[in-house]
């Protein structure tokens, strides 16, 4: 059953909500259910997610053995994990956690199915100058958006350097890569600048690298840009971009044709403030990190609003962010959120998901290697 398949029930909430309020307030703290778990929301509202883990450096996927529990026991060396600089977006592998952290100018994997940890693009060939969004296609190929060196990086998931697309004279200002499932078609955002008409998202052959197309141009208008930040692929083929500076996300056709737009600049359940980065689930529900309301709003495809998560805190805790950026849907429904200023990555697990179900488990309980890929 899809996590989200009955959260239309919550519309009618929101809406009231709306309606009495006027505006988002700070969200209700979440709640322990019985089983001691952190879900939202909190109740008397059915529970539709459970808080699971943080990810805040290499120490929360190496496992300790007893060798090392020994060592440090007749050294006294104390245990060590290299934590996360400034991270920014992530993207999900069955199981392998793909991290960009633009301060530290390389992507951290985080490996749980094989309990490892370990980085892509330190060294040349691929090295990469200063990464910011990336994606990961069905087969495990990832894409790193290079906004210094103004291209993309194409790497195997082990971190074997492939190919660069793009280059310094077909992007102002890259922001953000999405790639479709089967590596084919790759959609790359320039966010352009204040000073910049190239506004838009360009369109390559993921694998020879050829330009196809251009979506977009700056304006206010249907179909055009001020400052977009990222775009996602919708179930059925669609794009979902973040259009930053007009506050709201556009959807297109997976050509190009623009279709619908959704959420304005304001306060209340719906709208934006500061809209980042954006996802889509297998069911199609539409993901949208918001820097200033310190969450993610969850819609339908067609851009009502089912629910958000998480509130905006100067202290770091489950679902509480100061400054988010990145969000990922997983092959299994896992929602992971990265906070820049708290340097973690937080998981959250559809209710539907059993704790020991899916990619992200340990070595002795990960899926077989062999297992056929689920749908993304």
């Amino acid at each position: 059953m899809n996590p989200l398949r009955c959260l239309r029930a919550f519309v009618p909430l929101a809406a009231a909500a709306i309606l009495c309020a006027g505006c988002i307030q700070a969200p209700v703290a979440p709640t322990r259910a019985p089983g001691g778990d952190l879900v939202f929301p909190p109740p008397p509202e059915e529970a539709r997610y459970v808080f699971e883990r943080t990810i805040y450096g290499s120490g929360d996927v190496q496992p300790v053995d007893a060798s090392t529990d020994l060592r440090r026991m007749v050294t006294g060396e104390r245990g060590t994990s290299e934590g996360l600089s400034k991270p920014y977006a992530v993207a999900v592998h069955r199981g392998r956690v793909f991290v960009t952290d633009s301060a530290q100018r390389y992507v951290r994997v985080f490996d749980f199915p094989a309990g490892k940890f370990y980085k892509i693009g330190e060294e040349d060939p691929g090295r990469i100058v200063k990464p910011l969004g990336l994606d990961v296609d069905a087969a495990g190929t990832l894409y790193v958006a290079d906004v210094s060196a103004r291209d993309v990086k194409v790497f195997t998931a082990e971190g074997k350097y492939l190919r660069s697309i793009g280059g310094p004279k077909w992007f102002d200002r890259l922001s953000s890569v999405t790639v479709d499932p089967a590596g084919e078609r790759l959609y790359v955002v320039d966010i352009g600048g204040v000073s910049s008409t190239n506004h838009r998202v360009r369109v390559f052959d993921a694998r020879s690298g050829a330009h196809l197309s251009d979506i977009g141009t700056r304006g206010a208008g249907p179909g055009e840009f001020n400052l977009p930040r990222d775009l996602a692929i919708g179930k059925e083929g669609q794009l979902y971009v973040v259009d930053g500076g007009n506050f709201r996300v556009q959807v297109f056709s997976r050509d190009g044709k623009f279709l619908r737009s959704f959420g304005a600049l304001g306060k209340q359940f719906g709208q934006f403030a500061r809209p980042k980065e954006v996802a889509t689930d297998t069911a199609g529900n539409v993901y949208v990190v918001d820097a200033a309301f310190g969450n993610f709003q969850i819609f339908n495809a067609e851009g009502e609003l089912l629910l958000f998560v998480g509130e905006r805190s100067e202290r770091d805790g489950p679902g509480k962010y100061m400054l988010p950026s990145g969000i990922y849907v997983d092959e299994d429904g896992r929602v992971y959120m990265i906070d820049q200023w708290f340097r973690k990555v937080d998981v959250f697990r559809p209710v539907t998901l059993a704790k020991s179900a899916g990619w992200l488990q340990s070595p002795a309980k990960a899926p077989p290697a062999n297992a056929p890929a689920p749908a993304r």
